[in-house]
């Protein structure tokens, strides 16, 4: 009976938001107006732009813009984009009568020129042909405030993902009538922390399953989308191990796209990937600054973290706020935000994060109006406990670094060692690399975030190391820190350090768990008591461990310290959970394989990839641990 009340609650919920929405977009189309224009840029190249104007010209209306390389379709003045089907509280911008400007970014879709994947910034622009994005935004937003009717001056730019590198661009723009950006989820490193590296590890799925179509080259403008690669096999992990080595790939996705080659071509991190390290180049921001991202984002969390810090060291009188909720990739601007995977927040995180910090930032930056967000300079949601917190700045005041200690027998504590030559061994085989979820997938999930990780620890060469039930809540804010002392019967290996939240055995939400919302999601209905939550995890690239620039082959079996940085997390383990760390060699195919050689790897060919025997050691003399940044 509750779980039928609690279905029928929600289905009727579901029709109310679905005739809600019908008369908000019935309210748009009767109150705005769209037009379509090309903008000039310095250089003469047009940029594609459509302009959503309000009908009412009675008062002088704020500009919000998004510049993008995902297309700012539907083409055609009498097709309006569906914005609020997936995001309804863009109705608010709309009935604050903001114009809402969308724009194919240089040599993407309609738009003219040649595109270049985050195309460096050049600080030394001399004359109309030196161009990047942060001038193509200065022209874009000069011609807005000079063009459009019953515009108030004031300018905003947001955007998620790649469309919020942009935003970081513009925020590099110095035009003076921007006021506000909102870099979310933004692209900013490609080599060290987003989307197709990891400290140097390629993280294959997401490369190939995005550049075999986005990477096509398009000669003219279009309207119509690239054709991608025709998968035979729809278990990812089965395709990309027959697939081979990287060389095979390479074959598969043919000659034609550039950045694939692009990222062969570079194997270490040397000028061409520094040259496209934003962090470079974030200096003297002037428009008020908002970083959002997810702690559980797969694509970019990395980048949210990093710019907010780098914004912070490098440009320290910008206006600057963070926040970070608890959410994959963009879900703080969809409609759920009450859980992930099969964890849940106990409240609509997203819907918190929309009323009370977007839209008040932009309303106070733009149209004067409020008070702005309900904020200090960081909101972040801390899980675990399910609540958000405020801090002055981040990592929080009080932050105190302690380290916890892998121990013999598979134990976990804040004692050092004490035991003389100690190590757990497992054998790394590329032929059997380890999954990165349980069950079988076609497209990479964003629910492996927060999934439980008891498939990986039954499994021979994945390490498990844990602590008895906690006594008390231990809350961690900050950054996690692997610090290794391991050893390898080759010259490479890659590192994954996992931290996981386990949960008791007798552990239940109590209620039926709320329908998927995205079609990346696994089915809810899973059980929860003895859940290994994945709190964290990240891979390191073994020869990269002393430097990304210039990589070290191992001295087999000679023990060698492996130290990385790991993002931020923002986790409270309850009393009675047990904090535990996962370690092993792959994470496939999330990961791409190391052949467990010093080589490049790009070019391996199937000889190349051999076993490892890895053994970590946990002993007085050459203990590893874990840095924990803990609150309280």
């Amino acid at each position: 009976m509750k779980k039928s009340l609690v279905l029928l609650l929600f289905l009727c919920a579901r029709v109310t938001l679905s005739a809600q929405t019908a008369a908000d977009s019935l309210w748009f189309l009767e109150n705005y107006t769209k037009k379509e224009v090309l903008i000039p840029m310095r250089d003469g190249v047009q940029l594609f732009t459509s302009i959503y104007a309000p009908r009412n010209n009675a008062e002088q209306h704020p500009v919000l813009l998004s510049r993008t390389p995902y297309s700012c379709a539907p083409y055609g003045e009498k097709a309006f984009r569906p914005f609020l089907s997936r995001s309804p509280y863009y109705m608010h911008y709309f009935r604050e009568g903001y114009i809402i400007v969308l724009q194919d970014v240089r040599g993407r879709w309609m738009s003219e020129g040649e595109f270049v994947n985050v195309r460096p910034f050049n600080p030394s622009k001399q004359g109309k042909t030196d161009i990047d994005e942060a001038s193509d935004t200065y022209d874009t937003i000069d011609w807005l405030v000079k063009n459009l009717a019953h515009n108030n001056g004031n300018v905003g730019v947001f955007g998620i993902s790649y469309p919020g590198f942009y935003s970081t661009m513009a925020a590099l723009s110095g035009h003076p009538a921007l006021k506000a950006v909102s870099p979310q989820a933004p692209v900013t490193d490609w080599f060290v922390g987003d989307d197709f590296h990891h400290n140097g590890a390629f993280f294959l799925n997401d490369a190939f399953a995005f550049y075999n179509a986005f990477g096509k080259p398009r000669p003219q403008p279009t309207t119509v989308p690239p054709t991608g690669y025709d998968f035979k096999v729809h278990d990812n992990y089965k395709f990309y191990l027959e697939a081979g080595p990287l060389n095979n790939l390479a074959a598969m996705i043919g000659d034609s796209i550039q950045f694939w080659k692009d990222l062969y071509a570079h194997p270490t991190y040397d000028n061409w990937w520094k040259a496209r390290n934003i962090r470079n180049f974030i200096k003297n921001v002037q428009p008020a600054s908002l970083v959002v991202g997810g702690t559980f984002d797969a694509e970019d969390c990395f980048g949210a973290w990093e710019t907010y810090k780098t914004i912070e060291k490098q440009s320290p009188t910008t206006n600057n706020r963070l926040v970070m909720g608890p959410w994959y990739h963009g879900q703080w601007a969809a409609a759920d935000g009450t859980f992930m995977g099969n964890v849940r927040f106990g409240s609509n995180t997203s819907e918190w994060y929309q009323q009370n910090i977007e839209i008040p930032f932009f309303d106070l930056y733009l149209k004067g109006k409020g008070q702005g967000p309900n904020m200090q300079e960081a909101a972040i949601f801390f899980t675990g406990e399910n609540q958000w917190k405020q801090f002055p700045s981040w990592p929080a005041p009080g932050m105190q670094e302690k380290a916890i200690y892998l121990q013999p027998e598979g134990g976990l504590a804040f004692s050092r060692p004490t035991i003389a030559n100690a190590y757990t061994e497992y054998l790394s085989d590329p032929a059997k690399p380890v999954p990165y979820t349980e069950d079988v997938h076609f497209v990479r999930t964003i629910s492996y975030m927060t999934d439980d990780q008891r498939f990986a620890s039954r499994r021979p060469d994945v390490l498990v190391f844990q602590t008895a039930p906690l006594e008390e809540d231990l809350t961690l804010g900050g950054p996690l820190v692997a610090d290794l002392r391991v050893s390898i019967s080759t010259t490479d290996a890659d590192f994954v350090v996992k931290l996981i939240d386990v949960f008791p055995d007798d552990f239940s939400y109590g209620d039926p768990p709320a329908p998927a919302s995205h079609y990346r999601y696994t089915p809810g209905g899973y059980p929860m008591g003895g859940y290994q939550m994945l709190v964290r995890g990240e891979p390191m690239r073994g020869k990269f461990r002393n430097s990304f620039e210039k990589p070290e082959p191992f001295v087999p079996g000679k023990p060698t310290a492996v130290k990385f940085t790991l993002p931020d997390i923002a986790h409270t383990f309850k009393k009675g959970h047990r904090l535990m760390v996962q370690v092993q060699s792959s994470w496939f195919p999330l990961v791409d394989r190391n052949p467990q050689q010093f080589t490049n790897i790009y070019k391996a060919a199937d000889k190349d990839f051999i076993k490892s025997n890895i053994r970590i050691f946990h002993d007085a003399s050459r203990p590893s641990s874990i840095v924990l940044p803990v609150l309280h």
